[in-house]
Order: C-alpha cells, then structure tokens, then sequence
C-alpha cells in the first residue's frame, strides 16, 4: 500500500507544482535557518576530547583581591600566578598534570635565504602530549628531566617544520629561537581541537601554537607575555623577575585525575596548600578554590555565547513561522481536492487510508523540502566563513549526524504540519460534494 500512496503523493505534487514548490521552499527555508545555527552551536559545544574530557581538570585557586572578587558573584580567578604554577608543577600532586603559558618569539630557520618569521609559542611540561593524545607525525614529547633541568628542546608543528625543514624528519636537527638553538624531538601531525579547550582565554577557535617548549625556560630565557594578564595589585619589584613574583595570573595548569578518589586527594591538596599560604600572607580571600573538567570550564568560559543561543531560537521561530504558512498551503491544497477525495470516500476508501495518503505526501514535501534546505545550510555556513574568514572555517562544517538531523527535523516538522489539515481533507462529507458534483 505504501507504494501506491506514494504514487498517488508524487501525482498530487505534480498536479500543483507551483503550490508544491511554494509548500518545499517554506519547509526549506526553515531548515536552513536552523540546520546553519545549530551547526555552529553544535561545533562550538561539541566535546573536544570525548574519551578522556571527565577526567582533566582546569585548576583555580583564588589568590584574588581581598576586597573585590575576581569575577562576580565570588569567583576565583581563571589563571594563576607564577608561584602557583612552578609550586603545583613541582608538587606532581595528579597523575598527570600540565602547566601552561602562550608566549611567542622570532624563528630563523637555516639557510641565507630564508626570512625569519614570529611564531606562537606553548610553554608547557613533559605531560601535555600525554594528556591531550597529540598525535605525533614524528618523534614524541620530551621527559620530565627536561622539565626539571631546562632542557633546549622543542616539539613543533607539522607546519612549522614543512617551513623551516621542508617537511622531512626533523628529530635531532636545531631550530633557533629566539637567538637560542633548540633540538627537535617530536614533530605533532595536524591537530586542531574545536575548540581550543586547553586554553581558552587566547581565541577559543584559534589553531594551536607552532611551538612547544619547557615551562620553566619562561624564567630562563625571559620569554614575553602572551594571552591575557591581570594584576590586583602592583609587582612589588621591578623588571622581568619582579613580574613573575607578583600576584599577577597569566599561568594555567591542566591535572588529569582518574576517579573520584584522585579528584578528591587533589582537592584536598589544593586546599592545604592554600592555608599553608595564607600563613605568609598571601590568599586574603576566603578558600575558594575549584576543580573544573572540560566541558564544565567550557560552560563557565562560555565557548556558546549567548548571541549564538538566542540565534537558535530565533531560528526555531523562524521555522514555526515557515510551517504555519505550509499548514495555510496545505489547507488550500487538500480543500481543492474535495471532490476527488469524496470520489475515493464513495468507491470504499475508509478515512485512515485517505489519513494516511495524505500523509506521505506531506512526508514527500518534507524530505524535498529537507534538501533543498541542506544545500541553503550550506550557503549560509560558505557566507558565515566569507564574512568571519579563517576563525569561522573550524564551526562551520556540516557533517553526516547534522544532515540526518536536517532530513529529520524536514520530515517531522512536515509530518506535524500535514496533521491538521489532512484531518480537514479527511473529514469532508462525500455526499454534499458528490451532490454538488
């Protein structure tokens, strides 16, 4: 039976296409106002590190103004100071842990000529590859001994070695950076998290840095600041080595801990080293401090920004608005063909058969309608990507789970819209349109 309603469907849209195209536009133009919003919050929330995201945990500690809180209502600051993260690197309190820095400095590559270039620079430890799962297209990450002894060693991009060693296994060879040689010894494949989870607070969708070395050579090599700093109060000394003692926080630090015991020892770690420096002084607020994994510290940096939400829902409006103008066409459509419904009613057609033949057709009208709206999803994302350039390139790509949802939601929002006025057609009496006819 399914075939010969779909049959008769496919006749009935050919008999009216202007109608039915106008009925396949309005469904379209719904489906891409929304499969184009919900692509771009779908990419923007979307777990960066799904096998592993419940397990790291960004550290904060409130070193904050005694007065003023960092953020309101209380909340502690999104970054630590120096002395935080050089104590909790030493400290290995977590299974792993990664402390963190954005820096950046001149590379000359080898050879007269090449032009030297500023490149982003990760300062980091031995853990970060580990934790995050980067994935390595040569060599691996340094040891812990370079940590601690301020090795020259750096790991760099896929793309940084394609420029300065043409794309050839670099393990071993040198690399300059700024005016010091560095050894290679880990070259990452491509790796671009979506967003930028690890370190939000320097362009949530940017790419990752094109170097990565040692934390601690921030202090030996004086590397500069990057990201965002704040200070609640003045460095008590002057110069470089004054700033890195002030309570200013431009320092993060990643711990990975894998159950609730170790999330609980680590806690309590944070919490008795925060006492123990309140009887120096420091900490003046009250203890405060927080473990946050990453889809939580996603949510506190507001990766989807409410702009972006109250797109969504103004694009749900939207399709409301395209439905009920279908609903007045499929009114219109399914009145004029009274007489031939009551026709069918008269020959033996029950009303669920004639329920049903309506309802494919309004089902064809949804999936047509499903994709064109695809191909206007599509536009949509190409203009958002004209209009933002390379920071709209990582949020707007329809995959496969976005277009079975685009199908979906044509086919279920057509289906509800066919609901009443094929009811309508249904429930017309044969014998006043037979009478008349």
């Amino acid at each position: 039976m399914f075939n010969y309603y779909l049959r008769l469907a496919l006749l009935s849209i050919k008999r009216n296409p202007i109608l039915s195209s106008l009925m396949v536009m309005a469904i379209a133009l719904g489906i891409g106002a929304c499969m184009t919003t919900i692509t771009i919050n779908y990419l923007m929330s979307a777990d960066p590190i799904p096998q592993k995201s419940d397990q790291l945990f960004y550290v904060q500690v409130d070193s904050w103004d005694p007065n003023d809180p960092f953020d309101e209502p209380n909340e502690p600051p999104d970054q630590l100071t120096w002395t935080e993260a050089k104590n909790f690197m030493h400290a290995k309190k977590a299974y792993r842990q990664a402390v963190m820095a954005s820096s950046s400095a001149a590379v000359e590559p080898p050879g007269q000529d090449s032009k030297p270039f500023m490149a982003e620079i990760r300062l980091t430890s031995a853990d970060f590859f580990a934790m995050f799962q980067t994935p390595f297209l040569y060599g691996s990450g340094w040891g812990e001994t370079a940590d601690q002894n301020r090795e020259f060693v750096v790991v760099i991009s896929r793309e940084t070695n394609d420029k300065v060693f043409g794309g050839e296994n670099s393990i071993g060879r040198t690399i300059k950076v700024k005016g010091n040689n560095f050894r290679v010894v880990g070259v990452l494949d491509t790796w671009i998290p979506v967003p930028k989870f690890y370190d939000l607070s320097t362009g949530q969708f940017n790419e990752p840095e094109e170097i990565f070395m040692p934390f601690l050579l921030k202090e030996e090599l004086e590397m500069p600041q990057g990201g965002n700093t704040n200070c609640w109060k003045s460095p008590a000394e002057e110069g470089f080595k004054g700033f890195l003692n002030s309570e200013c926080v431009n320092y993060q630090i990643w711990v990975e801990l894998r159950d609730d015991t170790e999330k609980q020892q680590f806690m309590d770690y944070l919490n008795n080293y925060v006492n123990e420096q309140k009887a120096f002084g420091r900490f003046p607020r009250p203890l405060n401090n927080r473990l946050s994994d990453v889809m939580e510290w996603m949510e506190i940096k507001e990766v989807v920004a409410d702009d972006a939400q109250i797109m969504l829902w103004l694009s749900f409006m939207f399709l409301l608005v395209c439905l009920l103008n279908t609903i007045g066409l499929l009114l219109a459509k399914f009145t004029g063909k009274a007489a031939e419904i009551s026709l069918r009613r008269a020959v033996g057609a029950s009303k669920a058969d004639l329920f049903k033949q309506h309802l494919v057709e309004t089902a064809c009208i949804g999936l047509a309608g499903g994709i064109v709206g695809i191909g206007l999803a599509l536009l949509g994302l190409q203009g958002i990507k004209a209009l933002y350039g390379e920071f709209a390139d990582r949020v707007t790509s329809l995959d496969v789970n976005l277009v079975i949802l685009a199908m979906f939601l044509a086919l279920f929002s057509s289906i509800a819209a066919g609901l009443y006025p094929t009811w309508r057609a249904c429930s017309i009496q044969p014998a006043s349109q037979l009478k008349d006819q």
